[in-house]
């Protein structure tokens, strides 16, 4: 491993074929500074990272790949979707989308070390694929970044060529819970018992699920990311403090950050552990909970596309739906707001026309109350989302829908 600067650091990519690959750190862990010289040493070149925030380079040679769009690479149209569950994104990087260089943000060095930090996911494999055919791995080392262990570890000997940052990392802005969050966070929460151990993601429903739970005790955390109700519930004394928190990537405040720095309780483990759908199933009560942008009375729902367009992608909840309802005592709710005020339309409907991302969840839970599905028939099934999920102002119209389509 080389210690250079930002200039030497453009030198060495003179050596990368012509419109090389390029995998980077994504989500809220954006490589900026090395990225950047890569963008103004490199022509042309395919950039591939997951849910990509803003700012990224935007221009003619840059063509965008991803199997989880952010809003950096929302609606582009240099933008290559590749639809595919998180926990496979691993067998795309050694088959059909092998990089030519991985750019990592991590942590400052310790030791012979260096951390992924919040952002470990999918890099892991990057690393090895871009390794085995001779590519460049280049990290960005900050002094701010928090150093994690599990997956996150990577070895001087690992990385190519190394720049030392300080730059801050980005965090959540803070938004008050609106009312049909706090109510569909009771509801799920209604149902989640001592013991049981829990995948949610960030936004308004993940949040006021956590914050409902800090009475609970024995709680486990296994799950794709985590943010400050994770730290909560440790603050709360929720948390199991014998079983090690799992994740694969954090977004949160800096004082999550600071609690997670060397603190030997929370492993990061690479996408294809923390997403397996046998190991999720191993877990005790496994309790999943999802968002969908729709659910119709099959109890199929689109969570990627709006209007025919890619919004998102599968991400993990394909994942830890099927591992959750393998799981002894394990429940999976698929969570939304019964109406979207924006479009003002219901967000139950009879069939929806959008690809489907998931179907056959436990539950699925709005402000209205939650629909029983799985161990339902069909007929129930349909009753139960409408009377027990839709907007009393969607049901009638679902109702009729219903018996057109033979469920009621």
């Amino acid at each position: 491993m080389r210690v250079v600067t930002v200039e030497q650091l453009k030198s060495a990519l003179g050596s990368l074929p012509d419109n090389p690959r390029v995998v980077a750190s994504g989500n809220f862990a954006t490589p900026t500074v090395i990225l950047n010289a890569l963008d103004e040493t490199v022509p042309e070149y395919r950039l591939h990272m997951l849910n990509a925030q803003r700012p990224i380079p935007d221009r003619a040679g840059v063509t965008y790949e991803t199997a989880f769009v952010g809003p950096a690479m929302r609606r582009h149209d240099r933008l290559h979707y590749i639809p595919c569950r998180l926990s496979l994104v691993p067998v795309l990087y050694r088959e059909q989308y092998r990089p030519d260089v991985v750019l990592l943000h991590t942590s400052a060095r310790r030791h012979d070390t260096v951390s992924l930090g919040t952002e470990v996911n999918v890099l892991p494999a990057a690393i090895e694929a871009v390794r085995e055919r001779g590519g460049l791995v280049i990290a960005q080392a900050n002094v701010r970044m928090p150093y994690t262990y599990g997956d996150a570890q990577v070895y001087e000997h690992e990385i190519d060529f190394l720049v030392e940052v300080d730059e801050p990392l980005p965090s959540p802005a803070s938004r008050p819970l609106d009312e049909a969050s706090r109510q569909i966070g009771a509801l799920i929460a209604e149902r989640v018992a001592d013991e049981s151990t829990l995948q949610l993601g960030i936004g308004a429903v993940p949040d006021a699920v956590l914050s409902a739970l800090t009475p609970r005790r024995g709680l486990r955390i296994w799950t794709e990311m985590f943010s400050d109700g994770v730290h909560e519930l440790h603050r709360s004394d929720a948390l199991d403090t014998d079983v090690p928190i799992t994740a694969s990537f954090i977004f949160g405040s800096q004082e999550l950050y600071e609690w997670v720095h060397l603190n030997k309780r929370i492993r990061l483990l690479r996408t294809e552990k923390t997403n397996a759908p046998g190991e999720i199933a191993r877990q005790a009560r496994m309790t999943s909970v999802n968002a969908a942008l729709e659910v119709d009375l099959f109890d199929q729902a689109n969570a990627s596309r709006v209007r025919g367009t890619i919004y998102s992608g599968f991400g993990g909840s394909t994942d830890f739906i099927v591992g959750a309802l393998h799981s002894r005592g394990g429940q999976a709710f698929m969570a939304l707001p019964s109406w979207h005020a924006k479009a003002d339309v219901s967000t139950i409907v009879p069939l929806i026309s959008e690809p489907v991302t998931s179907f056959q969840h436990s539950w699925v839970a709005t402000e209205h109350g939650l629909a029983q599905c799985f161990g339902c028939s069909e007929g129930d099934q349909a009753r139960n989302i409408i009377d027990r999920a839709a907007h009393p102002d969607a049901r009638d119209e679902l109702r009729e829908a219903a018996g057109h389509m033979g469920l009621l």
